[in-house]
């Protein structure tokens, strides 16, 4: 059982090297400012993750033949650089199957109850006044290997609701957004709106793999999760007898455009007002995550409320202030 996670790293004196099980979500090569080169490392566990530095590059205690995904057993000292917290490898040799760390202890995971998530998707499916809609979305998540993926599978490999259950929490969410969205203008159909919502990303049900660490499948990589969520939507509604075509069409729409602009991977942009709206919700619900989860990681690293955060990537390089931690600080 692992006993030491990153949150606790933040509390340990800087420069005391201790002993820890981690898994690797991101290795590069790098070169100093001298050009001597490095390994930067990205290290996780279940509590968040960390950056870490292998300075020597031919440090024989250091083991060959690691790479993303790997589950590794570091010696390291945290330090801070630039503010923020480091961690210098002196030791690193993968982790054998004898070894004390379960996946649990190494893929973060959802806080909120799956189960009860669960209860509240399939509420508001059941609300639908649209038979075929409801038919379609019970067809596809009555299946068992659908059904199991879709509490499991993370949002994303990196960017937000990275994490065990992170898709159920993302669509959730993004249920009880359109709800209000769509009492907010008439002009919606509701029931359509909700089947973009639950459908949108559900070829990252097979995009990803989270089997330890979180990966993309080599059909994940070749087609992307809307082609492939297109592909199971369709095959779906194919078998639902007197499925209307022209509703076929503005489902399929809904997965083809929900990333808004072609530039951010969309075949299709939205030409319907339910797409337009999944859009703008599906993009909002991700950038507040994004954020939340920046707010988190300061905490975690001991940064003062009074600073800004680093550069958030996924928010165009940005620094943020937590509000709420500053106002109470002053």
């Amino acid at each position: 059982m692992k006993d030491l996670f990153v949150t606790d790293l933040a509390r340990m004196e800087e420069g005391h090297f201790f002993d820890a099980y981690f898994l690797v979500l991101v290795k590069q090569q790098r070169n100093t400012k001298s050009g001597k080169p490095y390994l930067s490392l990205v290290l996780g566990d279940k509590s968040g993750q960390i950056e870490a530095r292998i300075w020597d590059v031919n440090n024989p205690n250091v083991e060959r033949g690691f790479e993303a995904g790997s589950v590794v057993k570091v010696r390291a000292a945290a330090n801070r650089f630039d503010d923020k917290l480091q961690l210098k490898v002196e030791h690193l040799r993968i982790s054998l199957l004898t070894d004390p760390v379960e996946k649990a202890d190494l893929l973060p995971s959802t806080k909120r109850d799956p189960n009860e998530m669960w209860q509240e998707l399939t509420g508001f499916i059941a609300s639908f006044k649209n038979a075929h809609l409801q038919a379609l979305l019970q067809l596809l998540l009555d299946d068992s290997a659908i059904g199991a993926a879709f509490r499991e599978a993370p949002a994303a490999k990196q960017l937000h609701h990275a994490w065990l259950g992170g898709l159920l929490e993302h669509v959730v969410s993004l249920l009880n957004l359109a709800e209000r969205v769509a009492a907010h203008y008439p002009m919606l159909d509701r029931d359509l709106l909700m089947t973009g919502v639950i459908l949108h990303d559900i070829g990252k049900t097979r995009e990803l793999s989270w089997e330890m660490g979180f990966e993309y499948t080599i059909a994940g990589s070749l087609l992307g999760h809307i082609q492939m969520g297109v592909e199971m939507t369709e095959r779906a509604i194919d078998r639902i007898e007197g499925f209307p075509p022209r509703l076929k069409t503005l489902v399929l729409h809904l997965i083809l455009s929900h990333h808004g602009k072609l530039e951010y991977g969309s075949p299709k942009l939205p030409m319907i007002p339910e797409a337009l709206a999944l859009s703008f919700v599906d993009d909002f619900d991700a950038k507040m995550m994004a954020i939340e989860s920046e707010f988190a990681k300061c905490a975690a690293e001991g940064r003062k409320a009074d600073e800004l955060t680093g550069k958030v990537w996924s928010l165009d390089q940005r620094q943020l202030l937590n509000t709420r931690a500053w106002l109470e600080n002053q």
